[in-house]
């Protein structure tokens, strides 16, 4: 029998963009894609997840396209929670489509895939001593790169620039900003961001680009046997 997958995500992901490289293995018939929030009405969401003064918060996009501040306990509390009932569903794979700081979860029989676990780690070994330019898609993203990327030997260089609203020439304006501050290597690690932008990037300038979600995606398809 062939294996099942389960994508689950905190808010709005386009995880159309993905499928192509997992259907090479399954058909699209056995992959479910379960979202926390993302059929949530926003203001609901900001209710019931809404992080609290002091809390740590996650930036998450929500149906309306809106950027909610979602507490991280909340939300690492209840994805668990999805998490056991797609366990005893008996899922083969859970894929955490999701860059935010989370982590810890279990499983009991299922494989899990958390990027946030596997691709900092990964980056690093493909990178090695080379200088990475990180591009981040919203302000209140920065901090939590700046922590994700400790593991690389050299400090990124990061630029802003948003996957739905700049423009090619903005995107690429970062890319270039990242070139001649000395990056080699440039690292989109936004579920937002797609091939059509990495390829964009390595056209106009000539330069490696690393694409998280394609590597964690790449990564999952390898265990859909």
């Amino acid at each position: 029998m062939s294996a099942t997958l389960a994508i689950l995500t905190i808010g709005v992901v386009p995880v159309q963009a993905i499928l192509p490289l997992l259907t090479e293995h399954i058909s699209e018939q056995q992959i479910t894609h379960i979202s926390l929030l993302g059929k949530m009405d926003p203001q609901e969401v900001r209710e019931e997840y809404g992080a609290e003064a002091g809390e740590f918060a996650i930036p998450t996009r929500l149906r309306d396209d809106s950027l909610g501040m979602v507490s991280r306990t909340k939300v690492e509390r209840d994805l668990q929670s999805v998490i056991e009932v797609l366990d005893n569903q008996g899922y083969d794979v859970i894929l955490l489509m999701s860059t935010a700081d989370i982590r810890g979860f279990v499983t009991r029989n299922a494989i899990l895939v958390e990027p946030q676990r596997i691709i900092p780690p990964l980056v690093a070994s493909i990178v090695d001593g080379h200088q990475v330019g990180v591009i981040v898609p919203v302000p209140e993203l920065m901090a939590q790169q700046k922590k994700k990327w400790t593991v690389l030997e050299k400090e990124p260089y990061y630029e802003l620039a948003h996957p739905y609203l700049a423009t090619e020439r903005e995107f690429i304006d970062a890319g270039r900003a990242l070139l001649e501050r000395g990056a080699d290597v440039l690292v989109l690690d936004c579920l937002g961001f797609h091939q059509q932008h990495r390829d964009l990037l390595q056209k106009a300038l000539d330069v490696p680009v690393l694409l998280s979600n394609v590597l964690v995606a790449r990564l999952a398809s390898e265990l859909l046997v």
